[in-house]
C-alpha cells in the first residue's frame, strides 16, 4: 500500500514529465526523496545513438548529488508519458537494469516504486529488484 509520501513522489515524477514532455526526446520523469528528505526530479536525455541516452532516475540522483552532496536515496520512482496518440496516461514504470545498479551503488537500501501487474504500484526495496548484484572483487 502506498503511503503519502509515496504517492508525493510519483506526483513529482509526473509533473516534471508533464512540464518537461518532448516526442522521442524526453518521456520519463523521476523523482527520489534523499534521506535528509529532499525531492530531486529529472527527466530523461534522449539521443539519435541510444547508448548516449541518460535515464531520468539517473538525472535525479545527479542533481541530488550536485545541489547538497550525497545523503542516500530513501526512495525513487520513474514514470512514462504516452507518446501522441497511445493510449494511457502518465504511469510508474520500473527502473531498467542500469538504474538498479545505479540505485544500489549510492544506496543498497533504497526503496523503489513500481508497477504491480495492473494494480496500483507497489513499493520494494532495491535488493529485490536487483537480488545478485554486480561487486568488484572481494565486496
Amino acid at each position: 500500500m502506498l503511503t503519502k509520501k509515496d504517492k508525493e513522489l510519483i506526483a513529482a515524477a509526473t509533473d516534471a514529465i508533464s512540464q518537461r514532455y518532448r516526442n522521442d526526446w524526453q518521456e520519463v520523469g523521476a523523482a527520489m526523496r534523499t534521506r535528509d528528505g529532499r525531492i530531486v526530479t529529472g527527466v530523461n536525455i534522449d539521443a539519435y545513438i541510444g547508448r548516449n541516452a541518460i535515464c531520468a532516475e539517473a538525472i535525479a540522483i545527479g542533481r541530488a548529488i550536485t545541489e547538497t552532496g550525497d545523503h542516500g536515496i530513501e526512495s525513487i520512482v520513474a514514470v512514462r508519458h504516452p507518446k501522441p496518440g497511445e493510449p494511457g496516461k502518465i504511469a510508474v514504470v520500473s527502473p531498467c537494469g542500469t538504474c538498479r545498479e545505479l540505485i544500489h551503488d549510492y544506496d543498497a537500501k533504497a526503496k523503489v516504486i513500481v508497477p504491480d501487474n495492473g494494480s496500483a504500484p507497489k513499493v520494494v526495496t532495491i535488493g529485490e529488484l536487483l537480488p545478485n548484484k554486480y561487486r568488484r572483487g572481494n565486496e
